[in-house]
């Protein structure tokens, strides 16, 4: 028996038990499942697993409106001196409070550059002197302003940082209340203890077929894997119409007679193709998400042509990485645009809240740029400064960027004389 567990000279098929023994057999695939498991696990887990404790920075509108006169005896009135207090606060780097005007904190709010704001109303300070006498009418409120449309997590984030900032003032104040009505009875000793009462608003609501701020995200991940699965399909198809791959479905086998082509010009007929069949896909994903599921959309036919864009700048990413690496490319361009895209992308998680590894690879992953794209039209009124202008820069970067590099890549493999192997159809008598 030879080594591959045949019979020599009897044309005997080998025998999966026999090959089973061969250690050589089992090297590299376990190696390359054992790292691909290995750098996911990390990859993925690592971008997500404890948000909290990775969070810094997060941008917070902090509006002060109250007009009221300072009480006697001090300088500032109570919204002035909580507006300090809070952002004077270095016990924690969670948030980055920007104090802003109503009408400018509901503009960036719009423009989804905060994840939600405090406000302190106009008559704080006189709700609060009123409490220790016979005018009290209500409670003195804070208002917390929730964005949803910069996802469910960040806007959780945004809130709980909001109204711890609102509950610790509340008990500050409270403590100069309760030591300057110290004949008060227990009821209104309690009710001075912790006087301001919190009220949670949306500040920039979203429609109720939005995914709770997550519709974004997932068009996002389906324009990105329409480019690369579409990419790779068209890539592999053309191999094989060519006759430089075979074309295998269960037991029925193809090889089709090869074409004499070099390497740049079947890079150019490939990325003509994505081009011409992403229009396809993207009407496709464009009119199950909006007209079969329901899936709020403004901006249709904007939305259209970004989705396009997005969608063929992957799929032209895909052929030049396929041209340029062969075999592997899939594997390659995988980890590009998908494995380290969405760790890094801030749809789900904010990127304040992800380590400094995810921040610095969201400057450049496709997937950050086309979802800050998709969430301005989506969710922004197309606005530019939501991340829309951004994203159309870096979408033209991206293409021209994987057209460079792929016929780059195909003159200098054509140069150096690397032809494609040529299999020929076999004739059988």
């Amino acid at each position: 028996m030879t080594a591959d567990g045949s019979t020599p000279g009897t044309g005997q098929q080998a025998r999966a038990a026999a090959l089973l023994r061969r250690p050589k057999l089992w090297l590299v695939p376990t190696i390359l499942t054992g790292l691909l498991a290995l750098l996911l696990s990390l990859l993925y887990m690592g971008g997500i697993v404890s948000p909290q404790s990775d969070l810094h920075d997060l941008p917070i509108a902090l509006v002060n409106d109250d007009t009221g006169k300072p009480p006697t005896g001090q300088k500032q009135n109570l919204g002035t001196q909580v507006a300090a207090a809070i952002t004077s606060d270095t016990s924690s780097d969670t948030a980055d409070w920007r104090q802003l005007t109503r009408a400018q904190a509901q503009d960036e709010l719009d423009a989804g550059k905060v994840y939600g704001a405090l406000v302190i109303p106009a008559d704080f300070t006189d709700s609060v002197a009123a409490l220790t006498s016979a005018n009290a009418t209500a409670r003195p409120t804070m208002t917390v302003l929730t964005n949803p449309a910069k996802g469910s997590l960040g806007s959780s984030l945004a809130s709980k940082i909001t109204t711890t900032a609102a509950q610790q003032s509340s008990q500050t104040i409270g403590k100069r209340l309760t030591a300057a009505a110290s004949g008060a009875n227990s009821t209104t000793k309690l009710l001075l203890a912790d006087p301001v009462n919190v009220v949670t608003q949306v500040g920039h609501p979203l429609g109720n077929h939005s995914g709770l701020g997550l519709s974004a995200f997932y068009y996002t991940l389906l324009l990105v894997l329409a480019g690369f699965m579409g990419g790779n399909v068209i890539s592999n198809g053309v191999d094989t119409a060519l006759g430089y791959a075979d074309n295998e479905i269960g037991p029925w086998h193809t090889r089709l007679p090869t074409v004499p082509i070099n390497r740049t010009q079947t890079l150019l007929l490939k990325m003509a193709m994505t081009a011409g069949i992403s229009a396809l896909s993207v009407s496709l994903v464009l009119l199950a998400c909006v007209s079969a599921l329901g899936m709020d959309a403004t901006h249709i036919p904007l939305l259209w042509i970004y989705s396009y864009c997005a969608t063929l700048a992957v799929g032209l990413g895909v052929q030049a990485i396929n041209a340029a690496f062969g075999g592997i490319g899939q594997l390659v361009s995988m980890f590009v645009f998908i494995v380290l895209g969405l760790p890094s992308s801030g749809a789900t998680v904010p990127l304040q809240a992800v380590p400094g590894f995810y921040r610095f690879l969201s400057h450049f992953e496709p997937m950050r740029q086309l979802s800050d794209g998709v969430r301005a039209i989506l969710y922004f009124d197309a606005r530019g400064d939501a991340g829309l202008t951004r994203a159309w820069i870096m979408i033209a970067i991206g293409a021209a960027l994987g057209l460079l590099f792929g016929f780059a890549m195909a003159a200098y493999y054509d140069r150096k004389g690397h032809k494609r192997l040529t299999p020929q159809p076999t004739h059988r008598p």
